[in-house]
């Protein structure tokens, strides 16, 4: 059974996520503030976590990044904080996804699918190099990427952008992350640079460009690789 852990200060709320979870025959535990929570997710190793922000002993981030320090279980953040700045800090932090309050529940839980499915993937993926879509094909051990057939020439700075997003597929990267590892320090506030070199990856790779289905934009936060 995939156990999740919900990190949340609002009963009623907790009361919603156990019941619809356990519908769904997920095992739930619940902690109301922040200390709980690392005290559980080292006792009862969950598969994922559920996290509110707002906790009332700490902030949301810094259990994040207490719990960056021992494991890779996915963290989906649910929160109210909307700002963009908001958001980046929790997934630069290290949490895997971000769900605004207000959120429909059967959106919550297809994002927590997505989160045990990309576990559950893990294991197969040791080792593996090639990745493969309805689209193109990418070798990353190769450095080589074939649409239709044909291979795609990409700029060295685009197999990088690109190779970023493919090892971290399914998960949102920041655009600071990603300016970071591409381009250095000092052009961390360059979005201009990811914006074009994004569009010229979906030229090359996208049958659709205007309408990606595989590199994702997520406002104002990031890309995200949708293999």
């Amino acid at each position: 059974m995939t156990r999740v852990l919900v990190v949340e200060d609002d009963p009623q709320l907790v009361r919603a996520l156990v019941i619809n979870m356990q519908a769904r025959r997920y095992g739930v535990d619940a902690a109301p503030d922040g200390a709980t929570a690392l005290r559980l997710a080292a006792a009862r190793r969950p598969d994922v976590v559920m996290l509110d922000l707002g906790l009332p002993d700490m902030d949301g981030v810094d259990v994040i990044k207490a719990l960056r320090g021992w494991t890779r279980v996915p963290v989906l953040v649910l929160s109210a904080r909307q700002a963009s700045d908001e958001k980046v800090a929790a997934l630069d932090a290290g949490a895997d996804d971000y769900v605004t309050k207000p959120f429909s529940m059967d959106e919550l839980m297809a994002r927590l699918r997505a989160a045990v499915r990309r576990t559950e993937e893990v294991p197969a993926a040791v080792g593996r190099t090639v990745v493969r879509t309805a689209g193109f094909t990418i070798d990353l051990l190769a450095k080589k990427a074939v649409r239709d057939g044909r291979d795609v020439r990409l700029t060295p700075t685009e197999w990088h952008l690109l190779e970023i997003l493919v090892t971290n597929r399914g998960r949102l990267v920041t655009q600071k992350h990603l300016l970071q590892e591409v381009w250095g320090v000092s052009r961390r506030s360059k979005t201009n640079y990811l914006r074009v070199y994004m569009a010229q990856l979906r030229r090359k790779l996208e049958t659709d460009p205007a309408h990606p289905r595989y590199l994702i934009t997520e406002p104002g936060m990031g890309y995200r690789f949708e293999g």
